[in-house]
C-alpha cells in the first residue's frame, strides 16, 4: 500500500509540475501579445478608439485590417512588456468601456460583411470600483448575448491568459483556437487554491486538477483546434508561432465563409449550447 501510494504522488506531481509549467508559459512576459500577432499576421491595420458613451480602454485593441487580402475586423486584449505600459494597459483587464468598445467593432463588422477575430489574453475583467458603477458585468453580458447572434463568422484565440468572463467578452465563436500553452479558465489557480484550501501555496495542485491546458480543454470539446508552438514556448520563436497562427486563421475562415448568415448564427448557438452536457 505504501509503494501504491508512493507512485501516486509521483504521478501527481509529474502532472501538476507539466500543468503549472504551462501557466507559467502562458504569462510569460516575452510571450507574444495581441499587437504582435496583428503586426504579422494582418497587413493595413487601422486602430478605432472609443465606446462612443464614456471613453477609450488601452485594454483592448481593436480595429481593421486585412488577412492575406480579406477585410476582417480584429479585436484583442493587450499587455504591456513594462511596468509603465502595463499600467496603461491596466494589465490587460478590461473596463466596461473596453468591452463596449469590442462590440461597436463587431457591430460595425457585421454591418459591412467582415469576419471578426480575438484575441484572448487577460487574467480576467478589472473589478474596480468605477468600472462595476459603470456595468462592468452588463458589459460583458451584452456582449455575451450580442456575440451569439451575429450574422458574420467569428473565430477566437486564446494566445495567453484566458480567465474568466474576462475572455468571454469576447469569446464567444464559431470557432475557438487555442495555442497550445495557453491557459482557459474561470479563475486563476492561485484563487482556485485559496477558495478551495485557503492555502494559495497549492496554486500547482490546482492548476492540474482545473484542468485549464489546451490538450484538456481540447478534449472537453472547449475549444476546437490547439495552434502549436516552438519548443520552450510561443515567445522562443515568434515567427514560427505566428505562421501556424496564420495558417489556422486561413484555414478556419475558409471553413466557416460558406456558411450563410443564419448557420453561422446556429452553429455558434449549437457549439457553446452542447459544452458541459452529460451524454453516454
Amino acid at each position: 500500500m505504501k509503494i501504491l501510494k508512493k507512485t501516486s504522488k509521483a504521478k501527481a506531481e509529474t502532472s501538476n509540475s507539466i500543468a503549472w509549467k504551462r501557466v507559467q508559459l502562458a504569462r510569460h512576459p516575452q510571450r507574444p501579445f495581441t499587437m504582435d500577432y496583428i503586426n504579422k499576421c494582418f497587413t493595413g491595420f487601422s486602430e478605432i478608439h472609443g465606446d462612443r458613451a464614456f471613453g477609450d480602454d488601452n485594454a483592448i485593441i481593436a480595429g481593421l485590417a486585412y488577412l492575406n487580402g480579406q477585410p476582417v475586423v480584429v479585436i484583442g486584449q493587450q499587455k504591456g512588456r513594462d511596468t509603465k505600459e502595463n499600467i496603461k494597459r491596466n494589465f490587460a483587464m478590461p473596463h466596461p468601456e473596453g468591452y463596449r468598445k469590442a462590440l461597436r467593432l463587431m457591430k460595425l463588422a457585421e454591418k459591412f460583411n467582415r469576419p471578426i477575430i480575438t484575441f484572448i489574453d487577460t487574467p480576467g475583467a478589472y473589478p474596480g470600483l468605477g468600472a462595476e458603477e459603470r456595468g462592468q458585468a452588463e458589459a460583458i453580458a451584452r456582449n455575451l448575448l450580442e456575440m451569439a447572434k451575429l450574422k458574420v463568422p467569428v473565430i477566437a484565440v486564446i494566445i495567453g491568459e484566458g480567465g474568466s468572463g474576462g475572455a468571454l467578452g469576447i469569446g464567444i465563436g464559431n470557432k475557438v483556437l487555442m495555442l497550445e500553452n495557453a491557459i482557459y479558465s474561470v479563475i486563476s489557480p492561485e484563487g482556485f487554491a485559496a477558495i478551495l484550501w485557503n492555502d494559495r501555496a497549492r496554486m500547482q495542485e490546482a492548476a492540474d486538477l482545473m484542468k485549464m491546458t489546451a490538450p484538456d480543454l481540447l478534449a472537453f470539446k472547449i475549444v476546437d483546434e490547439i495552434v502549436p508552438e516552438p519548443e520552450g514556448g510561443a515567445h522562443t520563436d515568434i515567427d514560427a508561432t505566428t505562421q501556424n497562427l496564420k495558417k489556422a486563421l486561413e484555414k478556419n475562415l475558409k471553413a466557416l465563409s460558406g456558411l450563410t448568415p443564419a448557420q453561422l448564427e446556429d452553429q455558434r448557438y449549437n457549439k457553446f449550447r452542447a459544452m458541459g452536457s452529460l451524454s453516454k
